[in-house]
């Protein structure tokens, strides 16, 4: 996952400003190409340093079309009642892929091989690749230059900023090389920021901060992806390591999620965002993944499949009333040959604000257990299994609380910047 995530979170201001650049079906195209080479190349590894190359390879593909994809729809559909459905169907199928993705996952893994959770890709991506040209028409690009020393300064800051963010969940935030590589990430950063300020082809020309709501929706995002990415992670955990869920199982248990984000994003979401605007939902979203967090933190092992169920319904409303105005709000009065720098942007929050959430509540999520095992065990009188899962479960409580608190901010930032 590490390679993956490297170039993804490290390559998507770059990805996205190219389609801007070059055109945005042009890149679109090519970014799906990569990807469905390298989910090739990864499926037909013969070692290890073949299949890093390929998840690196993929996450290269991915930061080229997921901005390109958002700033396409952006530039194709401008009237409103167009544009909200549009943006319905898009957020749905982003804020629902990973509940799609670990139940296929488990399915291909339980009953085929691993190497189909990359294989399957390459038929996706080749229909993607037919289908495109026919029903979206080419942007033209700006013919401004690339900002070369801006792009490999930020993609290996935000590469650096991510595999010390990675390390930091791992091996502890006071290890060497953590420290090291934050350290780095933060040098390249703000040579960044200096880079960018002085130049005249910026690739992240910071006027696009100035609108508020814009703004609002980059920081929104951030932080109610901090706490959705640890809230998935700890709650397929939970499955498997409490309840002893398989892989297949678990991502069937976690289908009421991603067929509720379906339902409010495309059928309620966008017929009402015309009619009430975006604040209203930015309020109700994040309020009801506050509620689903707590419920999903009193989830202890003799919990049964309902409670859980219904903590993650609540949560897909949440994420379905949140994703939406989200979207829509990051490229609203954006000029159109910026359209994939503020996508790229929503995505690099999305990605960032995961790996921190990640990092910061995993450690939250280890010192608990840790504190609890040392407990338990002075008590004795319990069996190591017993210990294991009432551990885990403390775990879970503590890095549950730090996501209700980081969903806490999302909704702060919604009520004041919104």
């Amino acid at each position: 996952m590490t390679a993956y995530s490297l170039a993804f979170g490290g390559l998507l201001l770059f990805g996205g400003r190219t389609g801007d650049l070059y055109g945005r079906r042009r890149m679109f195209m090519i970014g799906i190409g990569i990807f469905g080479a390298a989910s090739l190349l990864g499926g037909w590894a013969q070692n290890e340093a073949m299949l890093i190359i390929a998840r690196a390879a993929q996450g290269l593909g991915g930061a080229i079309a997921a901005p390109t994809a958002l700033a396409l729809l952006a530039t194709t559909f401008t009237e409103p009642q167009a544009r909200a459905r549009a943006f319905g169907v898009f957020a749905a199928m982003a804020a629902s892929g990973g509940a799609i993705g670990l139940l296929l996952g488990g399915v291909l893994t339980d009953f085929a091989s691993w190497r189909w959770a990359l294989f399957i890709n390459a038929p996706i991506g080749l229909a993607v690749l037919i289908l495109t040209p026919r029903v979206l028409a080419e942007s033209q690009g700006s013919g401004k230059r690339l900002d070369l020393p801006g792009a490999l300064s930020v993609t290996l800051g935000m590469s650096a900023l991510v595999y010390g963010l990675t390390k930091a969940a791992t091996d502890g935030w006071g290890a060497t090389h953590t420290l090291v590589t934050l350290g780095i990430a933060a040098t390249l950063l703000v040579a960044f920021i200096v880079i960018e300020r002085r130049s005249t082809h910026a690739l992240m020309p910071f006027h696009i901060f100035r609108n508020r709501n814009r703004s609002g929706a980059y920081l929104i995002m951030f932080f109610l992806a901090s706490a959705l990415f640890t809230t998935f992670y700890f709650s397929s955990q939970y499955l498997q390591e409490v309840q002893g869920y398989s892989p297949f199982k678990t991502g069937l248990a976690f289908l009421p999620m991603p067929a509720t984000i379906m339902f409010m994003s495309i059928v309620v979401v966008r017929r009402l965002i015309p009619k009430i605007g975006i604040r209203p939902f930015l309020t109700i979203g994040p309020i009801l993944a506050i509620v689903s967090m707590f419920s999903l933190s009193q989830l202890d092992a003799s919990s049964g499949y309902p409670p859980f169920a219904g903590s993650i319904l609540l949560l897909g409303i949440g994420m379905g009333c949140s994703f939406v105005p989200l979207t829509m709000t990051a490229v609203n009065g954006v000029a159109p040959h910026e359209t994939g720098l503020a996508s790229a942007l929503l995505n690099t929050g999305q990605q960032i604000g995961g790996a921190i959430g990640l990092a910061v509540l995993g450690t939250i999520f280890a010192h608990a257990s840790k504190d609890r095992v040392e407990q338990l065990l002075g008590a004795g009188g319990r069996t190591a299994e017993a210990i294991r899962i009432d551990a885990f479960v403390q775990g879970q409580h503590a890095a549950f609380t730090g996501a209700i608190v980081v969903a806490s901010l999302a909704l702060a930032a919604s009520l004041l910047l919104i």
